[in-house]
């Protein structure tokens, strides 16, 4: 790997407080329902993978048998710990390592798939990451993702820009709702191929209830 400049983002990004409050409430999220949709965004993975932004490491248990290798990459120390010690129960092989979105890495063509699991949101240049993903991955890989984004209706549409403009990225380590990754990833050179508009939690729905699970393809 190339020594890190002055253009080089530095690859940790802490965020202590949401970082302890987000790993106390994921296994109750995933008993709600986000394990189920974990599931379906990975069920067509295989090969290579890196996930970008993994979190403490929620989706390593649902990784199907395909899977060759996760490389995933996490940029907040506390969760990157945590994932370190899920990626021990995993049952296909993960790696993690400190590393951002905008700044992968691993050289062109490495990957076979992507993984962006409420990732993107949260990213200061969502662009510029999703355009590293169509980097790493090789030409025909797969990018699968589960993201918040804009909400279909006039009222929580509202509601999300308000929150954005104010607390809600204060509290929740940065995360933006009312984005549009489909229009990110599609800048980027992926091809979508699939995607459905959910509700989680639906009921209360918040602004971060929005979003949009899918794939696409690496043109």
């Amino acid at each position: 790997m190339a020594a890190s400049d002055s253009s080089t983002p530095a690859p940790d990004r802490p965020r202590p407080l949401f970082a302890r409050l987000y790993a106390r409430i994921t296994t109750g999220m995933d008993e709600q329902g986000l394990a189920d949709l974990r599931r379906e965004m990975l069920r067509v993975v295989s090969g290579r993978v890196v996930e970008v932004g993994c979190g403490n490491g929620m989706n390593f248990a649902h990784y199907p048998a395909t899977v060759t290798q996760v490389h995933a990459i996490e940029p907040e120390p506390y969760l990157r710990d945590l994932a370190l010690s899920a990626a021990k129960r995993a049952p296909v092989p993960v790696t993690v390592s400190p590393g951002r979105g905008e700044a992968l890495p691993f050289p062109a063509g490495f990957a076979d798939c992507g993984v962006l699991s409420m990732a993107l949101c949260a990213m200061p240049d969502e662009r510029a990451a999703a355009s590293e993903l169509a980097r790493v991955i090789r030409a025909g890989g797969v990018l699968v993702f589960l993201e918040h984004c804009a909400a279909e209706t006039r009222g929580l549409r509202l509601v999300q820009r308000v929150a954005d403009a104010t607390i809600w990225p204060l509290l929740t380590g940065g995360c933006h709702t009312a984005r549009d990754p489909l229009a990110a990833i599609s800048a980027a050179g992926f091809a979508v191929t699939a995607s459905r508009r959910l509700l989680y939690p639906e009921h209360p729905q918040v602004p971060s209830s929005p979003h949009i699970l899918g794939r696409a393809s690496r043109c």
